[in-house]
């Protein structure tokens, strides 16, 4: 059996009184394109730092590549790629004296590793002498991932890569990590989109430093528990007050122009919910309210552990 290309056990990071990181513990097996889903001040930064060496945590264990992040950092260095939130390459020096000088750093150049790069760096190379600031978000993306690939790293990781970036970009990118992944790159990746995480072998939904819960997409939604229901009415605001109020129902969310509605009763017909809770919204006086049942996503499943701590200390429990 392989050795997990990460192992995070109960690692903690305090900075003062906030506690970033509580006590979280996953693995990342090799070759694997692993998703950590959450929204901002989630953790995810944070982590990403401690595991390339750029913070030191308050507690646990890590070892990324089977190196230790804090005693064997300049050994891990040179074996991982990191591509942070902010865009944090030269803006004043060129799309190729950015690649060739990272390639630089790690002794060797654009000309030896242009194969690898090549999937990336074919998409910008025609402006290859424009400067990095006048890129498009898009671009600027794509630069970055050629930096963090350019000395051949092992594992990489992406910290929000496609934030602020548009639909398109956003998709191309994730063609472009789909392409690594094939090639045997183990990648970590985070992100604030839910809809990203389809992408992803597995996914880790974490929300104010804690994990709610490990699974394989498909996996989260699955074990959402309670039938769902997407509504669509009239007076939205007050539709969502009063299905909140409604003595069974468990959570009711807005998802775009409708509601998700999943209800209490695990084991009731769905049919019969759905006249039932007709019948209530026909007593608060609202008019035609379309109600069908629906299959949960792994937004769902996100919403439902974030609104029932007693659900977030079952998954602790189960871990």
């Amino acid at each position: 059996m392989s050795t997990p290309a990460v192992q995070v056990t109960t690692l903690e990071k305090a900075f003062g009184p906030v506690q970033a990181l509580r006590g979280i513990s996953f693995d990342v097996e090799p070759g694997e394109l692993f998703g950590f889903i959450g929204p901002d001040g989630a953790g995810k930064s944070t982590l990403f730092r401690i595991l390339t060496t750029l913070l030191v945590p308050t507690a646990g264990e890590a070892r990324v590549l089977g190196l230790d992040p804090v005693k064997e950092l300049w050994k891990l260095r040179t074996r991982v790629g990191y591509m942070p939130g902010r865009f944090s390459l030269y803006p004043d020096l060129t799309v190729r004296e950015n690649l060739t000088f990272f390639a630089q750093v790690f002794g060797t150049t654009i000309r030896e590793q242009y194969e690898l790069i090549r999937p990336i760096y074919s998409q910008i190379e025609p402006f290859a002498e424009r400067r990095a600031g006048a890129l498009s978000g898009g671009m600027k993306q794509k630069l970055a991932l050629c930096c963090a690939l350019v000395h051949r790293p092992d594992i990489l990781f992406l910290d929000e890569p496609t934030t602020g970036v548009d639909a398109v970009s956003r998709r191309e990118f994730w063609d472009l990590l789909g392409v690594l992944r094939q090639g045997g790159l183990t990648i970590v990746v985070s992100t604030p989109y839910m809809d990203e995480a389809d992408r992803c072998d597995r996914v880790a939904l974490i929300q104010t430093g804690r994990l709610l819960r490990v699974a394989a997409p498909a996996a989260v939604g699955a074990a959402y528990e309670g039938p769902l229901f997407r509504v669509r009415g009239a007076d939205r605001f007050r539709l969502i007050q009063a299905l909140r109020a409604y003595p069974n129902a468990r959570f009711v969310f807005p998802f775009g122009d409708s509601l998700h509605y999943t209800d209490a009763r695990t084991g009731a017909d769905a049919a019969a919910i759905r006249a039932d809770v007709g019948r209530y919204l026909s007593a608060e006086g609202f008019g035609e309210v379309a109600m069908e049942p629906i299959d949960a996503g792994i937004e769902d499943a996100f919403m439902a552990l974030m609104g029932a701590p007693e659900a977030i200390a079952t998954v602790e429990a189960r871990r």
